[in-house]
């Protein structure tokens, strides 16, 4: 009964409703645009393999890893910018900066389809992953500007489960073009889901440049007044300020825990995502000796797993929110997952079934997306912006560089459909996450400690002083 309680005043809020109002509207504005943005963003992430399973791969004449080569070159490019991005908000106002981006990727969309051979895919791909680089890391500093510790977890969820989605209906989307539209004008169905994904990808960006309300000290939104203005500036700690590109900030940020703390939690979370982010359903299926798939078959079926992870980042984001921030119980989830995953897939046993259940399963290791930045932001909240804005940017950047490579070693295309040596891989960086997950919960509970101890000596001289005045005013 009481925690029926607690979960009823937890749905309820103790906001005011001015409060309310303010929140409602930046949900609508933010959310709305940063999901849209993902969504594309994700779309056009995943419509690369889609496409390579709809023809690409005859009508370009690819051969042995060439697809793997192609997606390292695009992280490579995503690498390259991920910290300049989040810079670049410090500087430039979200409001310009984002939709800016979306429209030069959402060109270079469209002129893939134009590539006459796997080379000019990879020239393509490395600067559409410069510009896919602002969007996750850049959304996740947004968020943390406007949000409280207890709604950040469900906005960060709402937020990746767009991109999830977009994954999910990629699949959907190529099959209706290839079944409608292949050959129309001349042109393969592949070719017309990139001319389609740039072409719906250009509206939000002139949502974005209208309405988006870029950060509580610097929003100028023509639906939020004065007040809100205010309010909203009050309910995020005001912290110290450091300008970013100076040698003390450097060593500021070499320095803190949280850098080290989160980056390495965030390169061994996004490897325990390789069974989805590598698309291998999608390759299992391909290169399945035991079925001749289809191509709506290819396309269609892998969509369970990011449906699996929409439901799993949204339940996990909703419950660490519940429970007062505790983030790191997804990481204990993502162990086990890992784990039974791929002794699962390593069984020389395993049947067809066993293979789609295990793939879909692991698509639920997708919480960690949003769980582990609100965790990070959580973290800094009360730490400078420039901070947050690195240790954010420079999670998603090593994980990023390892995976540019850790593809190519456990999942490339031509490894299919086994992937025997990703699969022990898999089972290393999942037991990897426990135990480091267990170490920063001490390091974060210590700090935490030493913060309130700090804070608690400031009130106490703040008291002392008041009553030394008070006994000289008498």
């Amino acid at each position: 009964m009481a925690k029926a309680s607690s979960f009823r005043a937890y749905l309820r809020s103790d906001k005011s409703p001015e409060e309310k109002k303010l929140v409602r509207k930046v949900d609508f504005f933010i959310l709305t645009f940063c999901c849209l943005m993902y969504f594309f963003n994700y779309l056009d992430r995943s419509n690369l393999t889609q496409a390579y399973v709809s023809g690409m791969k005859e009508d370009l004449n690819f051969k042995g890893n060439q697809l793997t080569q192609i997606t390292t070159i695009f992280t490579c490019g995503y690498i390259v910018g991920m910290v300049p991005c989040n810079l670049a908000l410090y500087y430039i106002k979200p409001r310009f900066f984002f939709p800016s981006m979306c429209i030069v990727w959402a060109g270079l969309t469209m002129v893939t389809a134009a590539a006459k051979k796997p080379e000019h895919i990879m020239a393509i791909r490395f600067f559409v992953g410069v510009a896919e680089s602002s969007t996750f890391i850049g959304t996740h500093y947004i968020l943390g500007s406007w949000y409280t510790e207890k709604e950040l977890g469900k906005r960060s969820g709402i937020f990746t489960a767009s991109g999830l989605a977009g994954t999910m209906f990629g699949g959907f989307i190529q099959s209706g073009i290839y079944g409608s539209m292949n050959g129309l004008s001349g042109l393969s169905g592949w070719k017309w889901l990139f001319i389609i994904d740039g072409i719906i990808t250009l509206p939000v960006a002139v949502y974005g440049y209208l309405l988006f309300p870029d950060t509580p000290s610097t929003t100028t939104a023509p639906y939020l007044n004065a007040e809100e203005r205010a309010l909203a500036m009050s309910r995020v700690p005001e912290v110290p300020e450091q300008k970013p590109i100076s040698l003390s900030f450097v060593k500021r940020v070499f320095s803190s825990w949280q850098f080290y703390g989160f980056v390495v939690l965030w390169i061994i979370a996004g490897e325990t995502e390789s069974f989805s982010s590598n698309s291998l359903l999608n390759l299992y299926m391909k290169a399945s000796p035991e079925e001749d798939y289809s191509v709506s078959q290819l396309n269609d079926y892998p969509t369970g797993v990011p449906a699996v992870g929409i439901v799993s980042t949204l339940f996990w984001a909703t419950l660490t929110d519940y429970l007062g921030g505790k983030r790191y119980l997804v990481a204990y989830w993502i162990a086990i997952t890992g784990i039974v995953t791929s002794a699962m897939l390593l069984s020389p046993n395993a049947s067809v079934a066993t293979h789609f259940g295990a793939y879909y399963w692991a698509g639920s290791v997708y919480a960690c997306q949003a769980t582990f930045f609100a965790w990070a932001n959580d973290a800094l909240r009360y730490e400078e912006d420039s901070l947050r804005a690195i240790v954010i940017a420079s999670m998603n950047l090593g994980s990023n560089a390892v995976n540019a490579w850790w593809s190519i070693i456990f999942y490339s295309a031509d490894m299919a459909p086994k992937f025997t040596r990703g699969m022990w891989a898999m089972i290393g960086v999942s037991i990897a996450m426990a135990i480091w997950t267990c170490g920063l919960q001490i390091v974060e509970g210590r700090a935490a400690r030493r913060r309130l101890a700090a804070t608690e000596e400031v009130m106490s001289e703040n008291v002392e002083k008041q009553t030394v005045d008070d006994s000289q005013k008498l």
